[in-house]
This record gives C-alpha cells, sequence and structure tokens, in this order.
C-alpha cells in the first residue's frame, strides 16, 4: 500500500471572496434580464407565427364560397355516412358535390401545413368539406367570434371562420410547425443560456480581481507602512526610555549626566527627522497646491548641493567631484525646494553608502531636449532584486548606511510630480547610480540661446505624473 501525502492547499488572495460576491451579483442580474428578454422575444414569435397562421386562414376564407357551393345553399354535401368524405353526394339543389382537396393557392409554400375547411351550423357537428380534415365537434368553435386555437385530434389547430348564407365556413391549420419552431428556439435559449451565464460569471470575476489587485496592494502596502514607522518611532523613544531610566536610576557624576543627554538629543533628532519626513509625505499625499515652477539651472544646484556636504565629505575623507556640460544650458522648469530637497537626499544617501575613503560625483548633461541630473557613489551598489522596491517607505536594500528609509520615497515624489524619469543602473565608480530626467526648459530669458518653449509642469497643468520610464533617445 502507498501512501501520499496531502497536496498544500492554495490559499485564494484574500480580495477572490469580494470578487467572487461581485461576479455572482452581477451573473444573478444579467440572468434575470436574460430571462425577461427571452420571455419577450418568444411571446413576440410565437405572436409573429400566428398572425401569419391568421392571415392566410383569412385569406382561404375569402376564396372558399365559390369552391364549395353547398355552403352557400346551407346545405351539407353528404355521403352514406352522412359526410362529404365518401367520394360523391348530391348537394341542396340536385348537384353534385365531390369531395376536394386540402385547398392551396398558387402562392402557397409546399412545405406549409395545409388548410382544413369545414360546414358548421349552431348547435351541429361541423362537416368537413376537404378530405383528411380532423373531426369538428360541436361548440368547439365559438360562432361568430374571433380566431381561435383549439386541440384537434394529437395536434393543435388554429381555428378561424366566416359566414357564407345560412351557414359558417371554417378554415384550421395545424400549428405543429410553429411549434417545432418555437420548441427550437426555446432549445437554442437553454442552451446559450448557461454558457452566458458562466461566461458573465467568469469575466466578472477577472476583472473584479484585476479591478481589485491595485486596491489589495495598496492596503498591503498600507499596513506595511504602518507596522514599518511603529518600529522606526518605537527604536528611538526606547532608547531615549533607557537612558532616562538608567540616569535616574541611581547618583551618577556629571560627566555620566552629560553623556546620556547627548544621547537622547541623537535619538530625539533622529526621532524629528523620521516624523518630519513623515509629515512631508502626508502633506505631499493630500495633493496641496504645489509650490510654483521657476526656471532652474541645474548645474548651479549640483554646484551648491557639493559644497553643503563638503564638511560631511571632510570628516569621512570623501571626494566629492561634479561634471557639468558647458556647451549648453541645463535649464528646467520646476519648483527650487523641491529639486534642492531631491539633490540633497540623492547626495546624502551617496555619501553614507560610499564610506569613508569613498568617491560621489555629481553630474548634469543636456542630450537634446532632456536635461539629466547624476548622482554616483563608489559603495556597494543596488542588487538588481531590490530595484522594483527601492522607492518604497522604509525600505532599505541593505543596513548599511543607517536612516529610516524615507529619503528615496520623498526623491520619488519629487520626480514623478515634476514630470521626471528615473533610471537606475551601476556606476563606474563602483557603486550605484542615479539618474533623473526632465525635458529641457527654454533659456531665452536667461541670457541662452534660442531654445525650445517652456514645458508646463504637470501638476500646475493638470497632466498625470510620470516616473520610471526609460530615458528617452
Amino acid at each position: 500500500m502507498s501512501w501520499r501525502l496531502p497536496r498544500p492547499r492554495v490559499p485564494l488572495p484574500p480580495q477572490f471572496g469580494h470578487a467572487a460576491r461581485v461576479a455572482l451579483a452581477a451573473t444573478l442580474l444579467v440572468g434575470v434580464v436574460y430571462a425577461g428578454c427571452v420571455t419577450i422575444l418568444d411571446r413576440a414569435v410565437s405572436a409573429r407565427l400566428v398572425a401569419s397562421v391568421d392571415a392566410r386562414l383569412r385569406q382561404h376564407l375569402a376564396t372558399a364560397a365559390p369552391a364549395h357551393p353547398g355552403a352557400s345553399t346551407g346545405r351539407a354535401a353528404t355521403g352514406p355516412a352522412g359526410t362529404a368524405q365518401g367520394g360523391t353526394a348530391q348537394a341542396g339543389t340536385g348537384q353534385t358535390a365531390t369531395a376536394r382537396k386540402p385547398h392551396r393557392d398558387d402562392d402557397d409554400d409546399v412545405d406549409e401545413a395545409p388548410v382544413f375547411l369545414w360546414q358548421a351550423r349552431p348547435g351541429q357537428a361541423a362537416v368537413a368539406l376537404t378530405a383528411g380534415a380532423p373531426a369538428l365537434p360541436a361548440g368547439r368553435v365559438p360562432l361568430g367570434g374571433g380566431p381561435v386555437t383549439a386541440p384537434l385530434g394529437p395536434s393543435t389547430f388554429r381555428l378561424d371562420q366566416a359566414r357564407h348564407g345560412g351557414a359558417w365556413l371554417v378554415a384550421g391549420q395545424s400549428l405543429a410547425d410553429q411549434q417545432h419552431t418555437m420548441n427550437v428556439l426555446r432549445g437554442g435559449e437553454a442552451l446559450v443560456g448557461p454558457v452566458l451565464l458562466l461566461a458573465m460569471f467568469a469575466g466578472s470575476l477577472i476583472i473584479g480581481l484585476r479591478a481589485m489587485s491595485p486596491v489589495e496592494q495598496s492596503r498591503r502596502r498600507q499596513l506595511e507602512f504602518t507596522a514599518d514607522a511603529s518600529h522606526e518611532l518605537r527604536t528611538p523613544l526606547s532608547v531615549i526610555s533607557a537612558e532616562i531610566g538608567i540616569a535616574l536610576s541611581a547618583p551618577r557624576a556629571p560627566p555620566d549626566y552629560q553623556a546620556a543627554l547627548l544621547r537622547i538629543e541623537g535619538e530625539s533628532q533622529r526621532l524629528r527627522r523620521i516624523v518630519e519626513d513623515l509629515l512631508w509625505l502626508a502633506r505631499f499625499d493630500s495633493e496641496p497646491p504645489p509650490p510654483g515652477a521657476e526656471p532652474l539651472d541645474l548645474c548651479t544646484i549640483a554646484g551648491q548641493c557639493a559644497d553643503r556636504f563638503r564638511a560631511v565629505a571632510y570628516t569621512q575623507s570623501l571626494d566629492i567631484s561634479v561634471t557639468t556640460t558647458q556647451a549648453q544650458a541645463a535649464w528646467i522648469s520646476a519648483p527650487p525646494e523641491w529639486i534642492d530637497r531631491l539633490t540633497g537626499v540623492l547626495v546624502d544617501n551617496a555619501c553614507r553608502y560610499a564610506g569613508p575613503g569613498g568617491s560621489v560625483r555629481l553630474g548634469v548633461t543636456v542630450r537634446g531636449n532632456r536635461v539629466s541630473l547624476t548622482v554616483e557613489d563608489s559603495g556597494p551598489g543596488i542588487p538588481a532584486a531590490e530595484r522594483p522596491r527601492l522607492f518604497d517607505r522604509f525600505h532599505r536594500a541593505t543596513e548599511l548606511g543607517g536612516g529610516a528609509g524615507l529619503g528615496l520615497a520623498i526623491a520619488d515624489s519629487i520626480v514623478r510630480s515634476t514630470g521626471g524619469h528615473w533610471r537606475i543602473g551601476e556606476s563606474p565608480l563602483g557603486g550605484a547610480l542615479f539618474e533623473v530626467s526632465w525635458r529641457r526648459s527654454g533659456a531665452r530669458a536667461h541670457g541662452g540661446g534660442p531654445q525650445a518653449a517652456p514645458e508646463p509642469d504637470p501638476v500646475t497643468a493638470g497632466g498625470p505624473p510620470r516616473s520610471g520610464g526609460p530615458l528617452p533617445g
């Protein structure tokens, strides 16, 4: 006997239940609409078929009197058995009435059911005037009324009558062909219905899952963001609480108190930076009115940012260099404080990961109608597997460099809102390369040659933000 381990059940995604309920509700709604449409269609087709039979019966009644003179005299042609089915019989006028075949017009389709004729009087059984006509009991057709549907033998007939002399002529046609047509129609509807509902359910489920996927992803990221923020805020608070507890646990010398206060100050500054970054991202996500876009020279911004980090580079023995293009002006249109903060975040990260004795290089280049800002370092670089989550909040590719993991999230928000494009790669220095490019702004008013007209900022112009795309050629 062989035993097989049970296969682990693959858990369904959380949004599957919601999407299935929505798909089921949509399928039920479509089913009700389909049933209503099918009912209306069946009634319309049935009424159309019956109306065509009624028209045919009226046509036969209009031409029946000249073909059956016995009906105009008020006497029925009788044979040995009292009917017209026995070959020949004497009419009331002495004429010989011969049993006729079912009457058929020249324009009748040969595949149509035959029309039968009867002669009827009130309270008496009807007499067949055409061969093969089924028996028509007395009272089956209300004389003087309109067309009726009545069972005759094994079939259902449509009957109509018209008065001729002292008697009534009744015309009838079997509805077997019409019933067959309706059965075929209903069979097709019964086959199409389940297939349509199944396709509707599957389509609604797939669309629902795809529509809810971004919502579920956003919810999951929000939960991760809350957990990471709680962790990052709890760490400095725990250090501050521990330092205060140790300082108050026993009398200490002034230098010990001073050292404890310095550590508390450091954690407080770290806590303050995290809170400020969180508030900046919260304000940015709430889409406040952005700062006004102004013409900016990226060469000037890169030089000023490098000067700000000279002291940091000196303490860590870092080499910071700036390479800019001199052939063309590198003007863009963006809020100055946003671009200044973006450059500061990129250079700060480069200094953190380059390490003591490393190198950091800033570059500004102009290629066609694009202006690019590049920041490179000689650090460990960014693994390819970490790049898709590089701009997630509180995400750090490595534990080197410290920080809370909010800097690149802020930088990405700025790049998206100013219409920039990211390019992440490997630097010739050995570490990471961050490149952001913008559309070049006109520089005629700033002392440059004739350039293209400035492009409006995507946020102020109402256009959709762009990010993460490849650099245009």
